[in-house]
């Protein structure tokens, strides 16, 4: 059974409704702590280390028996939690006094989608300016590779400049650093499991294998994929770095936030066929600081209602030729622009391949891609009546190989 948390409920815990993590987020991260590595709740700058002492009798792959044992513990001032001081000392502690972990070893894959259209229609304009945007394929199919899970990483991981094949317009091909560093503004889902070996999902049933949200950045380095990527598609280009933002935000956190989507035109086939309202609103926002600048910039800002397949279609085509989706699989659905510039969410985009640099207004430094240095920050939040509930944020910085 869903947990919704009303936009009514408070928690005894100091100032947490005016931060990312009010009580009616909750997201979950395994943590460093004194404690030792143990699952933690966020509330407000504080995370409940959920040892055995809080860990409710029974939980589920979802995680809601340990969300709703949070909710507990956290709403109500009579709670054991609140009433026992050591308990609080122990177990609900200063964020800074943990560290996240992002353990590529518990993620058996990583799946990137191409579902932002808006993206799409871009990138065919660049590299395609005599033909239709779009490729015939794109609004039948959900489209998408599978990548390496190896390289997960956190926030505040440095980003290592790849090398890689290069391949100037007057030369032969060179192995070189990339010259074209690129994020991409993604979100990204975690699932507990779904089909055994040869059968499908239908999309209802995929989406309730979502476990939680984070933000995604997909770094690319655009120069090695141009050269690397006909006929097969990604491969050095992306398989060096993808960044999650570290808190695992509950799908019933943001169930309030539910829209439609963009219409579906031609229908989808029937395996891929939904009801309802299938996306949701959540602000996107990508900041940039370079190394001379004292704060950062705002570059970009997106919404997740400009994909164009949904969370469900993505799962069900995944699962439509018989491959099993196993517990820990994470989901990437491809870069989030909208339809204006300044919604574009790649350097690839806000730069138009280069042709427009970024000035940065502190330094009067330009930009068409990422040099050494540069952090990147994105951030997210579905806005609901005097609470927010946000996914923190996502900052890498880029330095040499």
């Amino acid at each position: 059974m869903k947990l919704v948390i009303p936009a009514s409920a408070e928690s005894w815990v100091d100032a947490v409704q005016v931060s990312d993590f009010p009580i009616q987020n909750l997201p979950t991260s395994v943590v460093d702590s004194h404690l030792g590595r143990v699952l933690a709740v966020r509330i407000g700058d504080f995370a409940l280390l959920m040892d055995e002492k809080l860990m409710p009798d029974q939980v589920d792959a979802h995680g809601r028996a340990i969300r709703a044992k949070a909710y507990e513990l956290l709403s109500d001032s009579s709670s054991a939690l609140a009433k026992d001081n050591a308990l609080k000392r122990s177990n609900l502690v200063p964020i800074q006094e943990v560290q996240p972990v992002v353990d590529p070893s518990t993620i058996p894959a990583f799946v990137d989608f191409y579902s932002g259209i808006y993206h799409a229609t871009n990138v065919g304009k660049m590299f395609r300016p005599e033909n239709a945007p779009l490729l015939p394929n794109y609004k039948s199919v959900p489209i998408a590779y599978n990548g390496r899970s190896t390289s997960l990483i956190g926030s505040d991981a440095p980003i290592f400049r790849p090398k890689g094949q290069v391949k100037p317009a007057d030369g032969p091909p060179e192995y070189v650093p990339t010259r074209e560093l690129d994020f991409e503004l993604e979100f990204g889902y975690f699932l507990a499991g779904g089909n055994p070996r040869g059968s499908c999902l239908a999309p209802d049933a995929a989406e309730a294998q979502i476990t939680g949200f984070v933000l995604v950045n997909d770094w690319s380095a655009r120069d090695v994929q141009r050269w690397e990527y006909q006929p097969l598609g990604p491969f050095l280009a992306k398989s060096f770095a993808t960044s999650i933002s570290e808190w695992r935000v509950h799908p019933d956190a943001i169930e309030l936030f539910r829209l439609n989507g963009i219409e579906q035109d031609p229908a989808p086939l029937p395996h891929l066929a939904t009801s309802g309202r299938q996306h949701y609103d959540i602000h996107l926002e990508v900041w940039l600081q370079s190394a001379e600048m004292t704060s950062p910039q705002r570059i970009c800002h997106s919404n997740t209602k400009h994909l164009y397949w949904s969370f469900a279609q993505q799962i069900a085509h995944q699962a439509s030729n018989g491959t099993p989706i196993v517990p820990g699989e994470l989901y990437a659905t491809g870069t989030i622009s909208g339809p204006d510039e300044g919604m574009f969410g790649s350097m690839l985009e806000l730069s138009w391949r280069g042709s427009r640099p970024i000035t940065l207004h502190e330094t009067g430094e330009l930009r068409t891609f990422l040099l050494d240095g540069d952090t990147v920050i994105f951030r997210g939040w579905a806005q609901g009546e005097g609470y927010r509930v946000g996914f923190g944020e996502l900052r890498n910085t880029v330095v040499g190989s």
